[in-house]
């Protein structure tokens, strides 16, 4: 099937498997795009989870595909060294051939101006239609509609009211949230998105670098055991419930924390030290890539689990996905 995002992103299924962190290894990216698919890289996670370094993950990916994949650069503003390591990290990413870049939080100017002057792409993540109107004033070539029901930082519409708003932008839209089966993916495509993102159905694949229990975890739940948590970054992400309410709530940020998280010039400090104290405990307890996020810690899903019944080959479900257009 072709659409405005196969030809962008130069594959022959319109279907990204989303960077995720940490769960986005070398592995995956590359089984993702060698079915032909999208596997989107993100850095932080090849850099300092999975490889050591962006460049050997990089290298990596290329010794299991010579297909298209793309990149992941989150904007956020707040440090001046954070930008020009992600500047950098660009420029290794075009070095290596990377051409369709996904932005997220931010103005993607900067990061739009440095791809399409190598002849690249971006489309930015957008949850309504005013963070739409800003990437479209961007210079962005494609969206990517996050809606309410996605994994990780999710959205408050459903896809079609969602794709309504964006439509007349008259840009490709990607649909994230809530595909998990074949025939969702095809009802996604028919409702008008081109192209559709998954993380979730990715995680529960033998080529995710993640603890057994995590993909066990999403294989067995159901989308009403989807909740949201502030623990992980302060702001509220799905994940899988485990334990009670109360249980749930345990590292949720406290009063200062959380006055700081609503306050423009203090948002960005409690976020990073939210994110550092969870890479703090994994480091503590001494897990391998292989072994993070066991049945202790906090796990990133969205309500697809309703939809994934088993653990398959990443290649697998792409060409399942693909047979469904058919």
């Amino acid at each position: 099937m072709s659409t405005a995002f196969t030809k962008h992103a130069g594959v022959d299924v319109p279907l990204i498997c989303g960077a995720m962190y940490p769960c986005g290894n070398p592995e995956l990216v590359a089984a993702v795009s060698e079915a032909g698919g999208l596997g989107i890289v993100q850095p932080v996670s090849f850099a300092y989870v999975h490889s050591g370094s962006l460049k050997a993950g990089l290298e990596r990916v290329r010794e299991l595909t010579d297909k298209p994949i793309g990149f992941n650069a989150i904007l956020e503003k707040g440090s001046k060294r954070y930008e020009q390591v992600m500047s950098a990290w660009i420029d290794e990413a075009l070095e290596f051939g990377v051409r369709f870049f996904v932005t997220a939080l931010g103005n993607p100017r900067a990061v739009v101006d440095q791809v399409h002057a190598a002849g690249g792409i971006v489309y930015h993540d957008v949850t309504e239609r005013r963070f739409a109107q800003k990437a479209v004033d961007g210079g962005v070539d494609g969206l990517i509609a996050v809606n309410r029901r996605a994994g990780g930082h999710a959205g408050k519409l459903d896809p079609q009211a969602l794709l309504d708003e964006l439509l007349s932008f008259q840009l490709p839209v990607i649909a994230a949230g809530g595909i998990g089966s074949p025939e969702t993916f095809r009802n996604t495509l028919d409702m008008g998105y081109a192209g559709v993102q998954m993380g979730t159905r990715f995680i529960a694949t033998p080529e995710c670098s993640v603890h057994a229990d995590y993909r066990n975890a999403i294989v067995q739940a159901n989308a009403t055991d989807i909740v949201l948590t502030r623990r992980l970054s302060g702001i509220d992400v799905a994940v899988i419930r485990k334990g009670t309410e109360a249980q749930m709530q345990r590292g949720e940020p406290g009063a200062l924390l959380s006055w700081m998280l609503r306050q423009p010039k203090t948002k960005h400090w409690a976020r990073t030290y939210l994110a550092l104290r969870s890479m703090r405990e994994l480091k503590r307890t001494s897990r391998s890539a292989t072994e993070k996020l066991g049945y202790r810690d906090v796990w990133q899903a969205g309500q697809s689990v309703g939809e994934v019944h088993s653990i398959e080959p990443a290649g697998d479900i792409v060409r399942q996905f693909d047979e469904a257009l058919r």
